[in-house]
């Protein structure tokens, strides 16, 4: 019995045998999957170039912990996974299995992507991070001139922290040059 107001006690899945054994392999292989990243993250951390300063948090400190934290909880998941303990069914009471895949949002999302690969290079991290936050912003629903200032801005905070506060250089682009902007 749980306490009112917490999550029920997760336990084996009910269903018949066929289900739960396909539960427990794509929860499994989900599972192996964290793991794989994990290990990934781990092995290739060593290859960031960062400078050999005593005392100082580098750039490979956060691909660390991020490393160790996907292997940690992949492992506990696969763990339980082979003891039994799966989620709950998702009863999908908010999917409509009738709608079909809007695939019009998916290639405008996708060309906002492309757009920002491409725009990368040649004028900077600000302007291309600008295009892709309001062109998904956009794509998802948003009018566009209240999503322009909320997009320039999040571009522009992204610049400066990667920037003047992590000294990360995010292409500066035309902003070549600007202080704050130019890592």
């Amino acid at each position: 019995m749980t306490a009112p107001g917490s999550a029920p006690d997760v336990g084996p899945v009910a269903g018949p045998p066929r289900a739960r054994t396909a539960a427990k392999v794509e929860e499994g292989a989900f599972a192996a999957l964290v793991v794989a990243l994990g290990v990934f993250t781990l092995l290739e951390t060593p290859a960031i170039p960062a400078a050999g300063q005593a005392g100082t948090v580098g750039p490979r400190a956060f691909p660390y912990a991020v490393g160790a934290l996907l292997l940690a909880t992949g492992l506990a998941t696969l763990v339980a996974v082979l003891r039994g303990r799966l989620g709950p069914a998702e009863d999908a009471e908010d999917v409509d299995p009738s709608a079909r895949t809007d695939w019009l949002t998916v290639a405008k999302l996708v060309a906002v992507l492309v757009a920002h690969l491409v725009l990368i290079e040649p004028v900077g991290w600000p302007v291309a991070g600008a295009v892709l936050f309001l062109g998904a912003a956009w794509t998802l629903g948003a009018v566009w001139w209240k999503a322009l200032p909320v997009a320039v801005v999040l571009a522009l905070v992204a610049q400066v922290v990667f920037a003047s506060g992590l000294g990360l250089s995010l292409p500066a682009g035309i902003f070549e040059g600007v202080p704050l902007l130019d890592g």
